[in-house]
């Protein structure tokens, strides 16, 4: 079973774009944090980044009322996907959202946001637009 979920922030604003089809995606860069007490009784905490993608109706949502720092939950998959970018391969790891909820006062509109498993072709095959610019390190 494939399945994550996470609950986090937005580390920056989302990105919408669409596919040369006029099929909406929108990228968000999560973070997670988690805290606990090491062996002697210091505060510890470690924060992680997550790429997530989101498809259809739910990608436009996202894109128009999510910013930096909104809270949300993300249910999904995770998927690796490689490209080339100046002849060197890169890999990315990716959660491909099924359901975006947003949270918390952050989020600036509450609601919930399903995204169908139909979601056309395979986002892994090809970059999202013939203007695919990834960031140098994580293609995203």
């Amino acid at each position: 079973m494939n399945r994550v979920t996470l609950i986090g922030r937005l580390g920056r604003d989302p990105e919408l774009k669409f596919t040369p089809s006029g099929v909406p995606v929108c990228k968000l860069s999560l973070a997670t944090s988690e805290t606990w007490r090491d062996g002697q009784g210091k505060k510890q905490e470690r924060t992680d980044w997550h790429n997530v993608v989101v498809w259809n109706a739910p990608a436009e949502a996202c894109g128009n009322y999510l910013h930096k720092g909104s809270q949300v939950a993300i249910e999904g998959s995770m998927q690796t996907r490689s490209y080339e970018k100046d002849g060197v391969k890169k890999y990315v790891t990716e959660i491909t959202a099924r359901h975006v909820e947003f949270l918390g006062t952050g989020g600036g509109a509450s609601g919930k946001s399903d995204a169908p498993d139909d979601r056309p072709g395979n986002p892994n095959a090809a970059p999202l637009d013939s203007n695919h610019d990834s960031d140098d390190d994580i293609g995203f």
